[in-house]
C-alpha cells in the first residue's frame, strides 16, 4: 500500500480546479447521509465506497503536531474523492510548504481512514499536496477557531 505524493503546479488553472473540486465536494458532502458506508459494490465483491462525510469525520483524528488541531477544522483538507477501488485521494494542503511534518500527518491520516473495526472506511489513501489557493486563516472552522483559542491563539 503505497502513497503518491504530488504538489499541484502553482498556476491559476490549478487554484481555481482545487477551489472547484472542493465546492463540488462539499456540495457532496452536504447531500450525502453522514452514516455508515455506500451501498455500492466498487468491484461486485461487496467492497463499498466511503463516504465523504465519514471520511472527512474520521479526518479529525488527524492532528497538526505543531498546533495541536485537526486537519479538518484548520482548513487544511481541501477536497476528498474515493476511486472505484475504495481508494480515498485526499487534496490538502499546509499552513506552510515547508512544513516538515507531512510524513507525520500522512500517517495519521493512512490510520485514521484505513484502520478500525471492519478493516476501515477506505482501503488505502493518498494525499495531494496542493498549495493554491494558499492556506489562510480564514480556512479555519469556527470549531477550530474555538480551540485555538483556548490554546491561547488569537484568532
Amino acid at each position: 500500500m503505497s502513497s503518491e505524493n504530488t504538489a499541484t503546479a502553482a498556476t491559476p488553472e490549478a487554484g481555481d480546479a482545487v477551489a472547484a473540486q472542493t465546492d463540488a465536494v462539499t456540495s457532496d458532502a452536504a447531500a450525502t447521509p453522514t452514516t455508515g458506508a455506500a451501498a455500492a459494490p466498487a468491484d461486485g465483491v461487496g467492497v463499498s465506497k466511503a463516504m465523504i462525510a465519514d471520511i472527512e469525520e474520521a479526518m479529525k483524528d488527524v492532528v497538526d503536531p505543531e498546533l495541536g488541531i485537526n486537519v479538518v477544522d484548520l482548513g487544511l483538507v481541501y477536497g476528498v474523492h474515493v476511486d472505484d477501488e475504495n481508494v480515498a485521494t485526499l487534496d490538502m494542503t499546509l499552513t506552510s510548504a515547508a512544513c516538515p511534518l507531512t510524513d507525520v500527518i500522512e500517517d495519521q491520516a493512512r490510520q485514521a481512514l484505513t484502520t478500525g473495526p471492519g478493516g476501515g472506511l477506505v482501503n488505502d489513501i493518498r494525499i495531494n499536496w496542493v498549495w493554491l489557493p494558499p492556506w489562510g486563516p480564514d480556512k479555519i472552522t469556527d470549531e477550530g477557531r474555538d480551540q485555538l483559542r483556548s490554546l491561547g491563539f488569537n484568532v
